[in-house]
């Protein structure tokens, strides 16, 4: 099986998806280090030097090379859900998993908002980006995963397996911490 996490910036799937591919045994792929290790740089410098259309294409560009094996998770970068054809070619050959977390917990967890390389921030402002990105994440995701104000990461692993890996639920207590 192949899970792909999508959501916000701040949204937790970087450290989900780590934590669910060492549970699982599972390689993880986050496309936002194959968009650096593949730029050479940074994704704000990429958006303050060329735009964020040339975000886009670079974490679509990194998607579409991806040479998908079964068990492993991917984290991608907020900003996916903007390529119709990345979404495409991870709802094909995956489950994508939305972690849908509450405004008030992004705006808490991103303090490197300047420097995180945000697609849309300065035009839309990170609550305008939520909005529109809501509706896009609900769109592709096979599953949503509800993300409270008080959950930890073990608590959003533990929704991940239990959703979309329902089989192994008598295991998940047993191996979660």
């Amino acid at each position: 099986m192949i899970i792909t996490l999508i959501g916000m910036p701040g949204a937790g799937k970087s450290s989900a998806g780590q934590k669910l591919a060492f549970l699982l045994g599972y390689e993880f792929i986050d496309t936002d280090k194959l968009v650096i290790n593949g730029s050479g740089t940074g994704l704000q410098n990429i958006v303050n030097d060329l735009g964020d259309m040339a975000l886009i294409r670079a974490e679509e560009q990194s998607i579409l090379d991806l040479k998908l094996k079964d068990n492993c998770i991917i984290a991608t970068g907020g900003s996916v859900v903007y390529s119709n054809n990345a979404m495409q070619f991870l709802k094909a050959r995956s489950v994508v998993v939305y972690l849908d977390v509450p405004y008030g917990v992004i705006v808490t967890r991103l303090s490197n908002l300047t420097t995180r390389g945000v697609v849309g921030l300065k035009e839309k402002g990170l609550h305008g980006l939520y909005k529109e990105r809501t509706i896009l994440y609900r769109s592709f995701a096979d599953h949503i995963i509800e993300v409270g104000r008080k959950d930890k990461l073990v608590d959003v692993t533990k929704k991940i397996m239990v959703k979309v890996l329902p089989e192994q639920d008598a295991d998940i207590d047993a191996n979660i911490r």
